[in-house]
């Protein structure tokens, strides 16, 4: 049966902001202040970002990893409220801090019914085809792609190239007319350098994206005991303005599930749409240095984690979703510090071989395309400023670094 990935342009320009571990407790006021609800009138600075209503971010992702701490907020925010402190470091320390000179536009896609790999193939694909680079990141409710301002023409110039539609009631809106029934695409996400001339299939640009990892000596790794949930706050309900809400509905069918009941953006401050005990929670856990922590607000979402599961008492019954120990998740980390900001097709690479070495009797097309209907390799991906993580079930993780340490061995080159 076939599903509509509709795919939306976000308001706003936005900075991608890496902050070493070693800085964290110094950056931790600041992280505060961004994260926690604003409203214009309670401000003393005047800034972007928020919607006007309620005072929401359009998008912001605060994620702590065991190799950095990455914030991707409205460019307004970074300066006034990142700038400042990194101008107070001593000289040695400020330099190992980084806002991107390069502003970013972030879109969408809201696939309910997809599964994992075909949620974003066929707007991934063509992207780094068109050496195009994006981050990827993945939430609870929705996954989200980052791609710098300056390309936002050629993003939708490829998208309508490989035929998407703008939708009736957006000028920034595309809708996929693909059957999404199909397998994942080879091709998601962060690659290799541009190149020229630029691949021309799927399995040169994945064979051009492990050469590039090797040359910069990647290694993927899984940190010992650390298990992921991804979840979402609850809904107070007796807290949104007197009128009421369609109630959510979760489906623990897996970690690739995607629960599409969107929230008005209209009414109260967004801070009086969900349980005050989530913020307690999250302030604890962000104060504690969390080994694993990722927050994501988007205008018309809950705010949606991805956690280290010994924070889940935290938290308490504020939040929701499949926290048992069925799905639980691994991170497999990469550290791509080596690279720079402008790489291309790391998730491309990653999560294209893992859906065709882990289901090795599913058939793909040079432009990615699966011919079988074999079950999904249920996959996320969280892009941080100079790091990646692939999660997966923990079943199946231990197979999955198997295939990539293999895919990624020197070989005996030099």
């Amino acid at each position: 049966m076939a599903s509509t990935a509709q795919v939306s342009f976000l308001d706003g320009t936005l900075s991608l902001i890496h902050i070493p571990l070693s800085l964290y407790p110094t950056f931790l006021q600041p992280i505060l202040k961004v994260l926690l609800p604003q409203s214009r009138g309670a401000l003393d600075l005047n800034l972007d970002g928020l919607t006007l209503d309620n005072g929401r971010h359009g998008f912001l992702n605060i994620s702590v990893t065991p190799l950095e701490c990455s914030i991707v907020c409205h460019a307004s925010w970074a300066r006034a409220v990142f700038e400042p402190v990194i101008r107070q470091l001593p000289r040695d320390a400020a330099r190992t801090v980084s806002i991107s000179t390069d502003a970013y536009v972030v879109f969408s896609v809201i696939s309910g019914g997809m599964d994992a790999g075909s949620r974003v193939a066929d707007l991934a694909s063509p992207l780094a085809l068109a050496n195009i680079p994006i981050f990827f990141i993945t939430t609870y409710f929705s996954d989200f792609i980052l791609v710098p301002a300056k390309e936002r023409q050629a993003v939708e110039k490829t998208l309508l190239s490989r035929g998407f539609v703008l939708s009736e009631d957006s000028d920034s809106s595309f809708t996929s007319p693909y059957n999404h029934s199909r397998g994942p695409s080879q091709n998601s996400g962060w690659n290799e350098l541009p190149t020229t001339p630029p691949p021309s299939s799927i399995p040169e640009l994945q064979e051009r994206t492990f050469e590039n990892l090797k040359k910069r000596n990647v290694v993927p790794y899984i940190e010992p005991d650390l298990l992921l949930v991804q979840c979402s706050s609850r809904e107070d309900k007796d807290t949104i303005g007197g009128h009421s809400e369609r109630p959510l509905t979760f489906h623990q069918n897996g970690h690739g599930s995607r629960h599409h009941n969107r929230h008005s953006s209209h009414g109260p401050c967004w801070a009086d749409t969900v349980d005050t005990k989530f913020y307690m929670g999250l302030v604890s856990a962000l104060v504690s240095q969390p080994r694993f922590l990722s927050i994501t607000l988007a205008q018309g979402d809950l705010p949606s984690l991805l956690l280290d599961r010994k924070l889940l008492g935290i938290f308490g019954d504020s939040i929701v979703g499949p926290t048992t120990e069925g799905f639980l998740l691994v991170p497999i980390f990469l550290d791509l510090s080596s690279l720079p900001i402008e790489a291309t097709g790391i998730v491309s690479g990653v999560a294209g071989t893992l859906v065709k070495e882990l289901h090795p009797g599913i058939e793909v097309d040079h432009n990615g395309r699966r011919n079988s209907r074999q079950e999904e390799l249920e996959l996320s991906y969280l892009s941080t400023a100079r790091a990646g993580a692939v999660i997966l079930g923990a079943e199946v993780s231990a197979r999955a670094m198997g295939v990539l340490r293999g895919v990624l061995a020197r070989e005996g080159k030099s």
